[in-house]
């Protein structure tokens, strides 16, 4: 992947399976060849709460097997901003994967039972979260690369909860991607940039 010019931000959007992840890593590495940055991976899957989800191990460990063994992970499940602001410097990448497991753990980490109708309240620390990472992201100082998925392209899910969480997937992709210099859609492989430079 050729990149011959220097940029801050991407935010990079997809289905399930589409290759967001893989082409976030690929950017990631093709920016450490040209400027010997190194990279901080910031998982915000939580393996611990996986004990016992053999399916979500599986995936986990499956990300873990791809990334190069070289870059540093941080488990980061709940205060991204917070994180983004620690780790952001001149001489380093940030892989941020992903912004969808990282909302489902502010909406559901204190185990509260949602109803399935009606007006739901977000969790007290949902909305200072959700502002200390644009915050994060618009006083960064290094690179960052951004994965989320796009989960609003197909039907209206049943359930107040389900719908609450696509609403705010939704919003939280929009805020992140007007902070963002540059957005790349990905399906089956193949990217298309939708904000900035292209690559």
């Amino acid at each position: 992947m050729d990149i011959s010019f220097k940029f801050n931000r991407t935010l990079v959007l997809g289905g399930a399976r589409s290759g967001k992840s893989n082409y976030a890593e690929s950017l990631a590495e093709s920016l450490t060849q040209l400027s010997n940055k190194r990279v901080i991976y910031i998982a915000t899957a939580k393996p611990s709460s996986a004990q016992g989800d053999s399916e979500m191990q599986a995936r986990i460990a499956h990300h873990q097997a791809r990334r190069n063994p070289a870059w540093q992970t941080l488990e980061v499940p709940i205060d991204l901003g917070k994180a983004i602001q620690t780790h952001s410097s001149p001489e380093c990448v940030l892989v941020v994967d992903c912004l969808t497991v990282w909302l489902s753990n502010l909406l559901f980490d204190a185990n509260t039972n949602y109803p399935e109708i009606g007006i739901i309240d977000l969790p007290t620390d949902f909305v200072a979260q959700r502002q200390a990472l644009l915050d994060g992201l618009s006083k960064a100082k290094g690179d960052i690369v951004l994965v989320s998925n796009e989960v609003g392209m197909g039907i209206v899910p049943m359930g107040a909860i389900n719908r609450l969480f696509v609403d705010e997937a939704g919003r939280l992709n929009q805020a992140v991607a007007a902070v963002c210099d540059r957005v790349v859609f990905v399906a089956a492989g193949c990217p298309l940039v939708l904000k900035g430079t292209a690559l």
